[in-house]
């Protein structure tokens, strides 16, 4: 099984193959939508094929639009699973047990998704499996997330089996008029206008074996995996970039994205770090904030948080410097960026 290693702000196409399929059953003609909506038709060729966040967005805003579906994006990965993964999700299958499988998909997602993270929460004995978009500007993202954990739900009953239950779903899009898709599809406790997209389950699952799973297999896959590490991880700006919307996204605690705590990651001096940066005509201080600002503008956009909140998930000790931050930045504030984007 080989893996190619899509672009930053991409995905592979493997989640939505089934697209065109879905909308030929619907009445509508493919190849008609995929080109109105600028894409290549040989992208659905093969899963490896990669489309930007941007482009997906719009195209099963699209769909939406033309199917008059407003579940289209969880009718798209209804059967979506390990699969669609590719050597990542073999990586899953032959790890040990639960917990582990979960922690390789989100090490290693960005192989497969370069737009967005997965995160695996634990407390207590609740365990959640969220996805978050990092991308800004991305249109129909509650498409997307339908998707996205319809996907991670399949994962999981992949993983351990049909007598696997979740005990919520959290949906980050609106409440529908027509909510039985949903609960036919996940068949549990659904919370919908959710600041995130996830999927709850007993913490006590992470610890069950998975049955075929062989330790030979995984040796061989990570093997791949590291040589693809090796070939895809771009220069020192695109992990940088990675690394901080990772952290961001995450809601890193106070510090953890200052320079020094990063440089540790790339196991780098911070003045080695700033002068490489320098020399390719940036720097540190950039780079956050652009991070800051892509994230901020997503969450301003796709979420109801306070800005308070959003000030703190980007790690600003006070909500007034995340303000006079977008302020410079954008050239107005989070509330008036906010209020015009609700008129559009």
């Amino acid at each position: 099984m080989t893996l190619s290693v899509p672009e930053e702000g991409s995905v592979r196409m493997a989640p939505i193959l089934s697209i065109p399929r879905l909308l030929a059953e619907m009445g509508l003609e493919p190849e008609e939508l995929i080109a109105e909506a600028g894409l290549d038709p040989a992208l659905f060729d093969d899963p490896d094929n990669a489309i930007p966040f941007a482009d997906l967005g719009r195209f099963v805003t699209l769909c939406v639009e033309r199917t008059r579906c407003p579940h289209f994006g969880l009718l798209a990965c209804w059967n979506a699973g390990l699969d669609i993964l590719g050597l990542v999700g073999e990586l899953a299958r032959h790890s040990p047990d639960v917990g582990t499988a979960l922690r390789n998909i989100i090490l290693y997602l960005h192989l497969h998704d370069r737009g967005a993270i997965p995160i695996l929460s634990v407390r207590d004995d609740r365990a959640m499996l969220a996805y978050a978009i990092h991308q800004p500007e991305v249109p129909g993202t509650d498409q997307i997330y339908d998707g996205a954990i319809a996907n991670a739900f399949n994962i999981m009953k992949a993983l351990v089996g049909s007598d696997w239950e979740a005990t919520e779903v959290f949906l980050y899009r609106p409440q529908p008029v027509d909510c039985e898709p949903y609960r036919a599809f996940f068949r549990t406790r659904l919370t919908f206008s959710a600041e995130y997209s996830a999927v709850v389950f007993p913490a006590s699952w992470l610890d069950r074996k998975l049955d075929g799973a062989d330790a030979l297999v995984h040796r061989r896959i990570m093997e791949e995996i590291e040589s693809l590490e090796a070939h895809g991880a771009g220069d020192l700006i695109t992990q940088l970039r990675r690394v901080l919307r990772r952290m961001l996204v995450i809601s890193a605690r106070q510090g953890e994205t200052r320079l020094g705590q990063v440089a540790d990651l790339f196991e780098m001096h911070r003045r080695t770090v700033n002068r490489r940066l320098r020399a390719q005509g940036t720097s540190f201080r950039v780079l956050i904030d652009e991070a800051r600002y892509d994230i901020a503008r997503q969450l301003l956009r796709d979420t109801c948080l306070p800005v308070g909140e959003i000030a703190a998930a980007l790690d600003y000790s006070e909500c007034s410097a995340f303000v006079r931050a977008f302020c410079r930045w954008s050239g107005t504030s989070p509330t008036a960026w906010r209020a015009e984007r609700a008129l559009l």
